[in-house]
């Protein structure tokens, strides 16, 4: 394994990075196809043996199982200081006020948290799973650059929000001297590119890398189209997403697999590929459920994809609902935490 240098910071990570939303306790809420530990250890153990270093959670995840299941099997399985751990926070994790978003309560509670869950005494990579628009940046940003500065965290990052929110973030990180977000995890692959319009050349431009959830679209990239898996079924509802450009995808998800038939590759690892090409990506995050996952992952960072093969997989495709934005909007948020008892009204404008 070769590592990177996680955007302009001196962090090192294996450009393969693993999804730790399955490691948890299927029985505490989503997501219920969870693994549970007996399951989520042995995948752990194996990509520490084939030398990935990079994990991703949040506290929100199986209502903090996630975080347990890994911080114990990276405990037995690793050396803390050869282990880069991300986490995350700002979703709901419990009912009541200052249960969820980026206040300063909020941010001084949850790293105490989290790092009780995952047995450590700082995080490598501390993420903000959403922009708070209830929450002004100021009281955000400082908060966590005091986290910085007591040593409970390492490094910054962020997650899901639009182009103009984290460049305002960066903009006040920078002006009063705070430590500053070295990465962007967010939505991106074949079938969701909105954030190659602002999102990505912004990044390039702050010299800050991406981390990429869903990297194969729950695995619509990785299979003929059409196949249902368990966990297809059980996200049934996301399909919402993708009803508007279904015919377009099923064509993308066709050219995958023309190009993986001529290679004699998997569709995953066509897939991924694709991804590398994008020097502002540093790391899929692999949601390993197999051992193959994490394999295959492996595998496509040996494959160049051609030109030609890029024009391929690219021709096919047509603008969708951003899944980023919509996410990160304020109607979504204040609906998330109404389901912890919290009414907020929606302000005018963003933060």
């Amino acid at each position: 394994m070769e590592y990177i240098k996680l955007g302009r910071s001196g962090l090192e990570v294996s450009p393969i990075c693993i999804g730790s939303m399955g490691f948890g306790d299927p029985t505490k809420g989503h997501p219920t196809w969870a693994l549970g530990e007996e399951g989520s250890r042995p995948l752990i153990k194996h990509a520490i043996e084939a030398g990935i270093n990079f994990f991703d959670t949040a506290n929100l995840y199986s209502q903090g199982t996630s975080e347990e299941i890994l911080g114990r099997a990276l405990k037995e399985f690793s050396r803390r200081e050869n282990i880069v751990i991300a986490t995350k926070l700002g979703a709901p994790t419990r009912i009541g006020p200052n249960s969820f978003g980026l206040s300063r309560k909020a941010i001084l509670t949850e790293i105490d948290n989290s790092l009780r869950r995952l047995g450590t005494d700082y995080i490598d990579l501390y993420q903000i799973h959403r922009a708070d628009p209830f929450t002004p940046w100021e009281e955000t940003l400082e908060a966590l650059h005091d986290l910085v500065k007591m040593g409970k965290v390492r490094y910054l990052g962020a997650s899901t929000m639009r182009a103009w929110q984290f460049a305002k973030a960066l903009h006040i990180q920078k002006s009063n001297g705070w430590a500053r977000f070295i990465s962007m995890q967010h939505n991106y692959n074949l079938v969701a590119r909105e954030e190659e319009n602002e999102m990505l050349p912004l990044c390039a431009d702050e010299g800050i890398q991406t981390i990429i959830y869903s990297p194969l679209s729950r695995g619509l990239l990785a299979r003929p189209w059409g196949e249902k898996t368990s966990r297809s079924e059980a996200e049934s509802g996301a399909s919402v997403y993708f009803n508007a450009t279904a015919a377009a995808d099923e064509k993308i998800v066709q050219a995958i697999g023309q190009v993986s038939e001529e290679r004699g590759v998997s569709r995953a690892q066509v897939s991924l590929a694709w991804l590398y090409r994008n020097s502002v990506v540093a790391a899929p995050i692999v949601g390993a459920l197999k051992a193959s996952h994490i394999d295959e992952a492996i595998k496509a960072l040996s494959i160049k994809l051609t030109n030609e093969e890029a024009s391929i997989l690219e021709a096919s495709y047509t603008p969708r609902i951003d899944v980023n934005v919509k996410n990160s909007d304020p109607k979504a948020i204040a609906k998330m935490a109404a389901t912890v008892g919290i009414k907020i009204a929606i302000p005018t404008s963003s933060n």
